[in-house]
């Protein structure tokens, strides 16, 4: 008989996205405990993002599991439990058992809608502790309908854990850039509001426009990296730039692999990652950079400062001897302040109006930016750090274990007792 729970896993799996990472990761989480789970699998479909489309063993597995799970709800089957992947809006009750993973909250505050389908699931799992925060801190008045009087608070009453990402072991693809700057910063991002693009590459012009030894390089999209989304990002980019500037500005634009990418941050001409992000459930970007040695310039906010900060011993104020551990910021850490999120931004059930994420200092930002040119080694000895603490941290194996305990801990085995009478 098979012991095994049958899980449904639901998200997408095969989107080219923060979101389709995160599937893939739980994917992989269970997998690699298939003694434990049969898995089945509904791909769902992320924004207008592209499709994952290396015909390697995983997509070959993924594909699998879809044309399984295809026969197994035409033959009315039935799960023990369902794992389901996405905002949490899209949350509902699918089986006896359900369980909610989510990296889309990125502000200090969730719709009254994610607490009404938060309490729907018999857990959550999230990336990060602000996610965390942030759930289990939000809270509504509510009140009756007929008589206007208040009727109690609503928050969230499920249990909420935490499960950060892998560190992923991925061979570097060598990446053939056409730069004419030896010194260049990076920028890898979707155009949009949330992810602050626009400043980030205007304020870096401002800094460095008289500087012809520096270069940016903006990895970026608009929607799903295709030709016509490439002529839009020209488009945005050209009007961000302007005329009469002595430093270099780069588009590089289309998928890449995780072998790429990762050959990107290694590049010995890309020597530090930027993001000026108003919020970040993970800030997988960033995190692709840190474990892999590049240093940062960022806001300390949000998902990504669960990695971005390490124990750090020093000596203890006063005393030659004794030492004590604080977490220390490892990157160029920009100011920042809290404000309200931007209209253009306001999602009706998802991104609260009266909700805040942060806006990076654009002096800070800017001085970080001269210092990391005028000492690099400083930057790269921190990010040296860094990387050895990430990749101990948040080893794969460790996190995969985390994830599926997360989703269904393991079940204890008793070994039998031996009782001897004399």
């Amino acid at each position: 008989m098979d012991s095994r729970k049958k899980i449904i896993v639901r998200g997408p799996v095969l989107s080219r996205s923060g979101y389709g990472e995160q599937a893939r990761f739980a994917l992989r989480s269970l997998r690699k405990h298939e003694d434990r789970f049969d898995i089945l699998l509904i791909n769902t479909q992320w924004g207008a993002t592209g499709w994952v489309a290396q015909n390697n063993e995983e997509r070959i597995y993924i594909d699998f599991l879809i044309k399984k799970t295809f026969h197994f709800i035409q033959n009315k089957g039935h799960a023990d439990l369902s794992l389901q992947i996405t905002i949490p809006n899209e949350w509902e009750k699918m089986a006896p058992i359900n369980v909610g993973y989510t990296a889309g909250i990125e502000t200090t505050k969730i719709a009254p809608e994610w607490i009404e389908k938060s309490n729907l699931m018999d857990k959550i799992i999230v990336t990060s502790n602000h996610s965390k925060d942030t759930l289990i801190n939000t809270s509504y008045q509510i009140v009756n309908k007929e008589t206007q009087a208040f009727a109690g608070t609503a928050s969230v009453k499920t249990p909420v854990e935490v499960v950060g990402y892998p560190v992923k072991l991925t061979e570097k693809k060598s990446v053939k850039l056409n730069l004419e700057t030896d010194f260049n910063f990076l920028m890898v991002s979707q155009w949009g509001p949330r992810k602050n693009t626009v400043n980030t590459i205007r304020w870096f012009i401002e800094k460095f426009k008289d500087n012809p030894d520096v270069g940016l390089v903006v990895k970026g999209f608009v929607k799903n990296n295709s030709t016509i989304d490439k002529i839009s990002a020209k488009h945005i980019l050209k009007n961000t730039v302007g005329a009469d500037i002595k430093c270099k500005v780069y588009l590089l634009h289309g998928d890449m692999s995780d072998e790429e990418m990762i050959g990107l941050y290694s590049h010995p001409k890309i020597k530090c990652l930027i993001s000026l992000s108003h919020g970040e459930g993970w800030g997988l970007p960033l995190y692709e950079a840190v474990y892999t040695g590049l240093p940062v310039v960022t806001t300390n906010w949000s998902g990504q400062s669960d990695f971005l900060n390490m124990p750090v011993k020093q000596i203890k104020k006063g005393s030659k001897k004794k030492t004590v551990t604080t977490i220390k910021s490892m990157i160029g850490s920009v100011e920042f302040t809290l404000g309200p999120v931007q209209k253009e931004a306001v999602w009706d059930g998802v991104l609260q109006a009266d909700s805040m994420w942060c806006y990076a200092d654009q002096t800070s930002y800017q001085n970080i930016l001269g210092d990391v040119f005028d000492d690099y080694n400083k930057y790269k000895e921190m990010a040296k750090k860094l990387k050895a603490h990430v990749k101990k941290e948040f080893e794969a194996e460790k996190q995969y274990d985390a994830f599926a305990n997360a989703v269904y801990p393991a079940q204890e085995v008793n070994e039998p007792e031996v009782v001897s009478f004399d």
